[in-house]
């Protein structure tokens, strides 16, 4: 186990849905970190899975973040960020990872990549892929979550 790096944006310009956010305000709570970008087609089919997730077990303790390291250049642009982060109804905080520091930090390598976080700030789990409900990953991810939150 190692510690969830420290979320590296600390300009409010680089959040959306938030005000700039530290992986201490999530103590107490199971974090999923959602590494997306916006091009990305198994971000976009992860969104339905993930939303469903997020609005199931919130009540339990479940947080999300989404960090967006983009792939392309125009991926960057904060305004096109923004408007599909609307349109995929995304209602979580969500860091742009413009300079990958956050990518960097967290060794990754594949979108989408969704971390476990536990309640003391431990990365416990790393899944990658395209995930939808009742799929392989899915379950995975959900009976981590489960445990977790009954840490």
């Amino acid at each position: 186990q190692r510690a969830a790096p420290q979320f590296t944006q600390r300009d409010a310009s680089a959040w959306l849905n938030s005000a700039p956010r530290r992986i201490e305000d999530f103590r107490g709570q199971v974090l999923l970190i959602d590494v997306w970008t916006f091009d990305c087609w198994n971000c976009y089919r992860s969104f339905p899975w993930l939303r469903d997730l997020e609005q199931r077990l919130a009540p339990a303790g479940l947080a999300v973040v989404g960090i967006h390291s983009p792939e392309f250049s125009h991926e960057r642009e904060r305004q096109r960020v923004a408007a599909k982060v609307r349109e995929f109804g995304i209602g979580h905080p969500v860091m742009l990872d413009n300079d990958f520091a956050y990518w960097k930090a967290l060794g990754n390598r594949y979108w989408p990549a969704f971390y476990l976080v536990d309640k003391r700030g431990a990365i416990r789990g790393r899944f990658v892929g395209e995930t939808h409900r009742d799929d392989r990953n899915a379950r995975q991810i959900e009976a981590l979550i489960t445990e977790l939150l009954a840490e």
